[in-house]
């Protein structure tokens, strides 16, 4: 049987950077308003491409006022310098989240929870399922939304949470999974979202976003 606990190497790193995982998770909660479009463009461009490009591309739309212009995002995209993967399909839903703001920032607003707040996006934002919802909530300040990628399943393989990577293909796959990774996190007692950046250090190097 496999045990279930944190690897030292993991509990080593964890004590380690602890300060700069509180101070990134301090950083999303004060994230202001005036970026949460742009913070939801990351999230868009991150499937396949790298979370340093993205954060490029958030930044030169930001830059430019993607929001409040007309302006085609694709060039931008494309570029060699943050080149993202399958950038006129992004592009295009760049351009449409743009044209749903109003609802997406009324439903932000909203006395709704996080879970029901990542149900809505997920719902109704083309190009972002269960992770890029959590994940962009995540960016903006919520907890407890757990954001399952290839990195972190194979790393709760890892922790014997899973004898091997599981299916999260459907939603009652992912939310089941996502309470196993919750339960973990009691387990050790390390917050979920903590242990989230933790494995994305081990994976980038760095802590990003």
């Amino acid at each position: 049987m496999i045990s279930i606990q944190l690897p030292d190497i993991f509990q080593e790193k964890y004590e380690k950077l602890k300060p700069l995982i509180r101070q990134r998770l301090d950083d999303f909660k004060n994230v202001s308003e005036s970026k949460y479009f742009y913070e939801l463009c990351f999230c868009i461009c991150t499937p396949q491409s790298r979370a340093s490009s993205a954060m490029a591309v958030q930044l030169e739309l930001e830059k430019l006022g993607f929001l409040n212009n007309d302006l085609d995002p694709t060039p931008i995209l494309r570029n060699n310098s943050n080149y993202i993967r399958f950038h006129n399909q992004k592009s295009k839903r760049l351009v449409l989240i743009k044209e749903q703001w109003i609802d997406i920032k009324a439903v932000l607003d909203s006395n709704l929870s996080g879970e029901e707040k990542r149900e809505w996006l997920n719902n109704n934002i083309n190009g972002i399922g269960r992770k890029e919802s959590a994940h962009y909530l995540r960016n903006i300040g919520y907890l407890n939304l757990a954001i399952l990628d290839r990195h972190i399943l194979k790393h709760l393989v890892t922790c014997g949470v899973f004898t091997e990577v599981p299916n999260i293909s459907t939603k009652s796959r992912y939310d089941s999974v996502s309470k196993q990774f919750l339960e973990f996190s009691n387990k050790v007692g390390i917050p979920m979202d903590e242990l989230d950046l933790l494995f994305w250090a081990e994976e980038a190097g760095v802590i990003l976003k």
